[in-house]
């Protein structure tokens, strides 16, 4: 990017962090349909951001068009959506980006924020490990037979893929990060996580990952 063109984005959106664009291609502007396949997004999902007042499009007769600005601005609200930062958490952000007076205060600023949510997942983290722990109890606690118990577990045979997915499983992520994780597809990533479920036995992924604890398959901690 020149430094006239910085400085027109600059005046446009004010000082954004500096993230990796997704789109370096010859055109200065996007259709609604190209700036949502760049970010892999829908239509209506860039339309709720205008209506939370996170983006806003310039227009060209009745179309939507997305400049470079709006790019760079758009990938500061994906990177925020990818590690589910709640909107309300997203639109302070970027009021308060939209007043820095700096390259270095918007660094700052978006560091920060970061570093909230970081703290925000641990919290979840702990909470969920807390839960999968009192799961763990009660299944050993009513385990009656050979089915339920941890020997059984304990025979589980797991691929290197699937031994992958149980642990971010462990960790709570959502099936849709663990996509992204593990580089496919959402239907893939459920798809394998359910095969893992049934593998154990379980009800759900909670079960599933109490009883591998349980069998030493993966620690607690």
């Amino acid at each position: 990017m020149s430094q006239d063109s910085r400085k027109q984005a600059d005046d446009a959106f004010g000082f954004l962090p500096q993230l990796p664009a997704p789109y370096h291609g010859p055109d200065d502007r996007l259709a609604i349909a190209e700036m949502a396949e760049v970010f892999g997004v829908t239509h209506r999902t860039l339309h709720f951001y205008e209506e939370k007042g996170l983006l806003t499009a310039a227009r060209m007769g009745p179309m939507r068009v997305y400049g470079e600005d709006h790019i760079r601005r758009m990938a500061v609200i994906n990177a925020c959506r990818e590690i589910d930062m709640p909107i309300a958490a997203i639109q302070e952000l970027m009021e308060t980006l939209d007043r820095a007076e700096s390259q270095t205060r918007a660094d700052e600023l978006f560091d920060a924020a970061l570093q909230a949510r970081r703290r925000e997942l641990a919290a979840q983290q702990s909470i969920l490990r807390r839960q999968m722990q009192k799961i763990a109890e009660l299944l050993e606690t009513r385990s009656v037979d050979g089915e339920d118990s941890p020997t059984a577990a304990e025979r589980v045979h797991l691929s290197p893929i699937e031994s992958d997915c149980l642990g971010f499983m462990a960790e709570g992520y959502p099936a849709s990060r663990i996509a992204g994780l593990m580089d496919m597809d959402l239907t893939a990533a459920l798809m394998l996580e359910s095969g893992i479920i049934r593998k154990f036995g379980a009800h759900n992924r909670f079960q599933a990952v109490a009883k591998a604890v349980l069998a030493g398959l993966i620690t607690s901690e």
